[in-house]
């Protein structure tokens, strides 16, 4: 192999708006035990890497993480291994490969870049039939659904409930998507459809065609309707926006119900009790088994992944603003040449 020294990359030098995305040389990542490095292809933008962006300014101050600059941001990559540490055996060089890297892990993951260095436990082999911008738009939505609908996949405690999150079996039941037509949301609707559920998709109009033929059965456009007042006797609701609004839905769901909030914010817990509705959630995790299990569906053409647009990797900062505007249709991914 060349030996590269130095890549381009994406860094933060300080906090700020999509401005403070710098497109720079920064130095190649070192292999550790365990891990191999991927020449990227493709890298999948999400939600928290414009909440690294902003110094993760939503959280409160104590629970803000101290990471020293420049940060790579990002977690989600397509692309091909091009060296393996010693100690890994399930890749090789030349292999194509997709992951979400080394998540949760503050300012370590360094996916906006043309080299990442990672965990070999966080791949798994790309989807055959899909290219490296749809399989980077994979890992972290995919993911997400995947542990709040099927299975957990692993036994990190959430600090914010004091028991482990637990996918309920929707076969048969109805369930409701709420940002259906976003990333983890249009995931969801069809997990939710591979496992028997019947599923209401709630999004702005224009996405309706685009949920019903991933296989919703009714759609509810909240900008004709408040979805809380149209749905009832719901059996669960994965709300991918969560957040301070999501105790609304507890009056779409019938008694022995489930909310699962994507995001915090949860503050009805009271009401909840009151209903008898479950209330739970989860922070997604790395996981290449999961990643190979969805990567088999897609392989399969039973899940299929949106992209909502391209930008390059060193039109980052375009990619941010066009994250800002909101009333994403599936993923926006960045093109490594």
């Amino acid at each position: 192999m060349k030996q590269v020294e130095m890549m381009k990359a994406i860094r933060l030098h300080e906090f700020g708006g999509p401005a403070v995305l710098r497109y720079e040389d920064a130095p190649l990542p070192v292999l550790k035990p365990g891990e191999v490095l991927i020449r990227v292809r493709a890298i999948g933008i999400n939600p928290p890497d414009w909440y690294l962006r902003e110094g993760y300014k939503m959280l409160p101050p104590e629970w803000r993480p101290s990471m020293p600059f420049p940060i790579i941001p990002g977690s989600d990559v397509s692309g091909v291994v091009e060296a393996v540490a010693s100690d890994v055996y399930d890749f090789a060089i030349g292999d194509e490969v997709y992951g979400m890297v080394r998540f949760p892990s503050f300012g370590e993951s360094a996916a906006y870049a043309e080299y990442v260095a990672a965990p070999a436990s966080d791949l798994a082999r790309k989807p055959a039939g899909i290219d490296h911008v749809h399989a980077a738009g994979v890992p972290m939505a995919g993911l997400t659904a995947w542990q709040f609908l099927v299975e957990l996949g692993h036994t990190v405690q959430n600090p914010l409930q004091p028991e482990m999150h637990c996918p309920v079996p929707v076969n048969g039941k109805t369930v409701l998507v709420n940002g259906a037509a976003g990333g983890v949301g249009h995931f969801a609707v069809q997990l939710a459809k591979w496992k028997g559920a019947h599923v209401i998709a709630v999004a702005s109009g224009k996405h309706e065609s685009f949920l019903r033929g991933l296989g919703a059965d009714e759609f509810i456009d909240y900008t004709k309707h408040a979805p809380e007042e149209v749905a009832h006797e719901v059996d669960l609701v994965l709300d991918t926006l969560g957040g301070p609004t999501t105790g609304r839905f507890l009056r779409t769901l019938k008694r022995g119900g489930a909310l699962f909030p994507v995001f915090l914010g949860f503050s009805d817990a009271e009401e909840a009790v009151q209903r008898g509705v479950t209330v739970s959630m989860t922070q997604v995790r790395s996981n290449g088994l999961q990643l190979a299990e969805l990567g088999r569906l897609l392989d399969a053409g039973i899940i299929r992944v949106a992209i909502d647009s391209t930008f390059s990797l060193a039109d980052a900062q375009l990619a941010h603003e066009r994250a800002a505007h909101g009333h994403i249709q599936g993923k926006i991914v960045l093109t490594v040449a």
